[in-house]
């Protein structure tokens, strides 16, 4: 599904409706030969490539039957066409083409699914019969969030040609109390706390057992907050022991996470809790799944005040770091890293050093220890953490971003922007005989843990 689409709780609904109703109702199901089975899947391909992978994982759990339908998750054009502007890039049949001739299908059968409209004779959706076309009344998707939107009310017995101008629903068309519910979302739908977001399940968040949290995950009320420490960024040690080239990696984003978790550097505590997008909704990455664990590392601080070579400032946060071991790190973990290497990117005009490490507890640990070792035990990794730096923003419209130099400082190098961080982050919690000035943009921090300003 995409972001646009129905929730993914109101669609169970919906269909819980549609079953209790039966088969009193032309739009209701036998309960005794039916069963709802959900298989959500985020657009990740889209295109025929969308279509394939959807087949393919149901038949790998065992399904023996697709349905495949005119639209293959269509891809839009762009107005920068030179011809054809904003046409979609497939034709609405490509999908069910390329699927039919897929060789990995196996015996798997598909069922083609064609456009239905609804038969006002007896009030059921069916395939237009030619000879009687007047008696056939096209709901598109479009028409039917549009209905809804109005709170559309059930037609008369004698059904109007135009839906739209009598605001109405043909009896048939769905059961009255599924067509209750998607009314209710689309009138509420911009109450982001109220409905499950498109195609997210409702799990816990695999955090660390030392943590606790409250509010909802998937919603902007969710908050982490660590058991032993008052801040996850001012009172955990900047490394476990003496080695320089291991740090404490606090994770905020386990593998595979989309949800864009970070500390929040103005809340009491700093706990972890969803970034938000400017509409309030909770944020989430779209260009496909992060392949690697992201967090921070604690006492450390990029100031805004240091200028790079460039001339761009820091981007006012703790130090960033992606890690790229073969297991997943818990959400508020307190991991020992050894550093490898970092690139830094150049994010909205922003400095945004990425300091790439390996955690110690990793099978691989002991046979890497630089970017060279990481690329020859896994090899492509540097390539895919490239397209995914400066890309993995341009899925949600905006413009690429653009790395200092696609190859990463050495550990030596890492190792000075750590020290260097570091010593900024003292200034900012009044460890530091410096006289430089402190950022006014860190005015609204919370600083008073034990760490860092505490009484």
């Amino acid at each position: 599904t995409k972001a646009d689409d129905v929730p993914l709780d109101v669609r169970v609904k919906q269909h819980e409706e549609v079953l209790d109703m039966g088969l009193s109702h032309p739009g209701g199901l036998d309960p005794a030969t039916t069963v709802m089975a959900i298989w959500p899947a985020p657009m990740v391909y889209a295109g025929p490539t969308e279509v394939e992978f959807h087949a393919k994982s149901r038949r790998s759990a065992g399904a023996s039957y697709f349905v495949v339908g005119r639209d293959p998750a269509g891809m839009k054009g762009s107005m920068e066409a030179v011809a054809h502007k904003d046409d979609d890039l497939y034709d609405g049949n490509h999908g069910r083409y390329v699927l039919q001739n897929s060789p990995g299908i196996g015996g798997m059968k598909m069922l083609s699914f064609v456009k239905v409209m609804y038969d006002i004779k007896d009030n059921e959706m069916k395939i237009p019969e030619p000879d009687r076309k007047e008696d056939f009344i096209s709901i598109s998707g479009t028409l039917m969030r549009l209905l809804a939107r109005r709170g559309a009310v059930p037609c008369p017995e004698r059904i109007p040609t135009d839906l739209e101008e009598a605001n109405c629903i043909p009896k048939g068309f769905m059961v009255p109390k599924g067509w209750e519910v998607v009314v209710d979302y689309y009138k509420n739908a911009g109450d982001a706390e109220r409905f499950i977001p498109w195609s997210r399940p409702l799990v816990e968040p695999y955090t660390d057992s030392r943590t606790s949290s409250e509010g909802r995950f998937g919603s902007t009320s969710f908050q982490l907050k660590h058991r032993d420490y008052d801040s996850l960024w001012h009172d955990v040690a900047l490394r476990p022991g003496n080695d320089e080239k291991i740090i404490n990696l606090v994770t905020e984003i386990p593998m595979f996470m989309t949800a864009k978790m970070e500390l929040q550097k103005e809340s009491r505590h700093n706990v972890i809790s969803q970034d938000h997008n400017k509409d309030g909704s909770p944020r989430y990455y779209t260009y496909g799944t992060p392949f690697f664990n992201y967090g921070l590392i604690p006492k450390t601080w990029e100031d805004p005040n240091v200028k790079s070579s460039e001339g761009n400032g820091g981007d006012n946060d703790p130090l960033d770091v992606m890690e790229f071991g073969s297991e997943v790190l818990a959400m508020g973990s307190i991991t020992p890293c050894r550093v490898l290497g970092s690139l830094e990117l150049i994010d909205e005009g922003e400095t945004d050093h990425k300091i790439l490490c390996i955690a110690m507890t990793d099978k691989d640990a002991d046979r890497i220890h630089n970017m060279e070792d990481l690329e020859r035990v896994k090899p492509g990794t540097l390539d895919r953490l490239l397209d995914w730096l400066k890309r993995y923003k341009t899925s949600d419209g905006k413009e690429e971003n653009r790395l200092a130099s696609d190859t990463p400082k050495t550990v030596s190098q890492a190792l000075d922007i750590i020290d260097e961080t570091h010593d900024r982050w003292r200034i900012l919690c009044g460890h530091s005989t410096s006289s430089s000035s402190v950022s006014s943009k860190a005015a609204d921090f919370w600083l008073r843990s034990p760490g860092c300003r505490g009484d």
